[in-house]
């Protein structure tokens, strides 16, 4: 990758990582994590003003996860084609539009199209930073990200845990139309940092231009569609819905094939065994995580019996030992073996699920929290270290933006998991029922571990430009 930043002509801070960037990086990749757990504490009231029940106000939730799905791979490899400025300016500019849209908003189904919209604004944030620091590593020849991409995953962390309590208190202070306003802000300030530090890139000329795959986006678009939507509401009736996903997936794989410059490289990507199996291990922890935040949850409130605010506070040392593991091992370059530990952790909160009494003292509940909370810090910091040193320098935009795809995947599977084994309420079977899914989940996410040699050199030795 011929870097826009070694071409900027500004002076950096020395010969290190310009840390000028660090502003826009980490603001344009909480925008996501914030709008994903600020709204938990706005269903409610939303359905409330609108009337709506909760089967209708779940759409603000499945509507950002699918434009975020979506939309990451695609503007990440807008930004591999066109630099980060433009698409950062321009999903800043969105996320604004999506932050007044939803606040003066007349009808849930014009929230649902704010969040739409939210969904695709917040899409530039991550591979933008994750651009910008391959491209810093090549203009400085150092291959040292440890600690910037440490910051990342600890802001995004952190934003998940503030996200809920300040969702509460803009309820408080503007109701839930703050909790959309909040974006407008946000987005100015976004909007500010990149105009004021991200660098100027010339247009790309027309030759790269061509690189931009709309038959293949398209079709990538038809495949991701109609499989999570089956997969938000898997039954038989829907049979339609993967054999349509199967049929765009093979279209789409046909069409990259043969064409010169695809969207996804498929012989690219299909030769890549370490990256495709680090998206693997991305959904399979995903879908682990988020069986836990929903299913255990759900069954803290209706089958232990603890208020939303009581179960918020068991949950709270989850997210705090998840942000103290990606500080304290952030800079450890060895990915593999963090890995090991958050899959052995996995699999141990899992099996004190599996368990849990009907009623468990509260000591094994935050038990149960911190043991979760340890794959959460060391899974998700080690596999965006992996993606990095995995990807091609030229597409490493969109498979920052794969990763997240992939992400997302797992949220959606362990949303229909909490489905099939809560179905008839929260109860402790129903938690066993749900843990045995999440232990064989999390058992094959530690035998792709262990099988991946790759692993071994991962992030070792330095990258050559």
């Amino acid at each position: 990758m011929t870097s826009v930043l070694a071409r900027r002509g500004r002076a950096a801070s020395g010969d290190g990582f310009d840390r000028s960037l660090l502003t826009p990086m980490l603001l344009g990749t909480i925008l996501n994590p914030i709008n994903s757990s600020i709204i938990a504490v706005s269903l409610v009231p939303i359905g409330v003003a609108f009337g709506a029940p909760a089967t209708e106000t779940a759409w603000l939730v499945s509507a950002l996860y699918l434009a975020t799905a979506i939309g990451q791979p695609v503007v990440g490899r807008l930004i591999d084609l066109f630099g980060p400025r433009r698409l950062f300016l321009a999903g800043a500019t969105l996320t604004g539009i999506a932050g007044v849209l939803g606040a003066f908003a007349p009808a849930l189904w014009v929230l649902v199209v704010a969040r739409i919209v939210l969904g695709f604004g917040t899409c530039a944030g991550y591979p933008a930073a994750m651009y910008l620091i391959r491209g810093e590593a090549d203009r400085t020849g150092k291959d040292s990200p440890a600690g910037v991409l440490t910051a990342l995953a600890v802001a995004a962390q952190t934003i998940v845990v503030i996200g809920p309590p300040l969702g509460g208190l803009l309820i408080h202070v503007g109701g839930w139309r703050a909790t959309f306003a909040i974006n407008i802000p946000l987005a100015v300030a976004c909007l500010v940092a990149g105009l004021l530090w991200l660098p100027k890139t010339a247009m790309p000329q027309r030759e790269k231009t061509s690189g931009l795959d709309i038959p293949g986006i398209a079709l990538f678009t038809a495949l991701l569609l109609t499989a999570l939507l089956f997969l938000m509401n898997p039954q038989a009736a829907h049979w339609y819905l993967p054999v349509l996903a199967v049929a765009a997936g093979a279209a789409l794989v046909m069409r990259e094939l043969h064409t010169p410059a695809p969207f996804l490289d498929v012989r690219v990507l299909g030769g890549n065994f370490p990256l495709l199996a680090t998206y693997g291990r991305v959904m399979l922890t995903s879908t682990v995580g988020y069986c836990f935040l929903y299913g255990f949850t759900q069954w803290l409130e209706s089958g232990r019996g603890l208020n939303p605010g009581a179960a918020g506070l068991i949950l709270l040392p989850l997210s705090l030992t998840g942000i103290a593991v990606s500080a304290i091992t952030g800079r450890r370059a060895v990915i593999r073996g963090k890995l090991i530990v958050g899959a052995t952790a996995q699999i141990v909160g899992c099996t004190v699920l599996l368990l849990m009494p009907g009623h468990a003292p509260i000591w094994l509940l935050l038990t149960a929290a911190c043991v979760m909370g340890i794959p959460q810090g060391l899974n998700s910091l080690a596999n965006q270290n992996a993606v990095y040193y995995q990807s091609t320098p030229d597409r490493i935009g969109s498979s920052a933006g794969l990763l997240r795809t992939f992400n997302y995947i797992g949220a959606m599977i362990a949303a229909a998991a909490g489905g099939a084994f809560l179905n008839t309420g929260a109860s402790a079977a129903g938690l066993h029922h749900l843990a045995m899914f999440m232990l064989a989940a999390a058992a094959l996410f530690l035998a792709l571990t262990l099988a991946d040699r790759s692993l071994r050199s991962v992030g070792r030795a330095a990258r050559q430009p």
